[in-house]
């Protein structure tokens, strides 16, 4: 497995390019189809995949994940995590009102 921290931001970016393009044709889509289902710009999409574009923004990453039927894979990026006991403990209980007498 590669160590991703020894990438740029730039270098990521392109990487995920390349494996989206690679998803996008097993699901034998072609970038213009890709463009109509998730409504992102032809442009966007082949500057994506070369690696050329600067930058996406996230809501568009996941627009194409959602057309190639990955957006579930964000659940693997970043899981639920359980319940912290430390947080729990430093949450404020609900205490009861008391109302002042007259």
């Amino acid at each position: 497995m590669t160590d991703l921290y020894e990438y740029s931001t730039p270098e990521l970016i392109s990487m995920l390019g390349a494996r989206f393009r690679d998803y996008r044709m097993r699901c034998n889509l072609t970038q213009k189809e890709v463009a109509e289902q998730s409504g992102v710009g032809l442009t966007t999409i082949h500057k994506f995949e070369n690696g050329t574009a600067g930058n996406i923004s996230l809501s568009t990453f996941i627009l194409l994940l959602k057309v190639v039927g990955q957006v579930n894979s964000l659940n693997d990026i970043l899981p639920e995590l359980p319940p912290s006991p430390y947080l729990m403990r430093h949450e404020k209980k609900a205490q009861r009102i008391r109302h002042s007498k007259k």
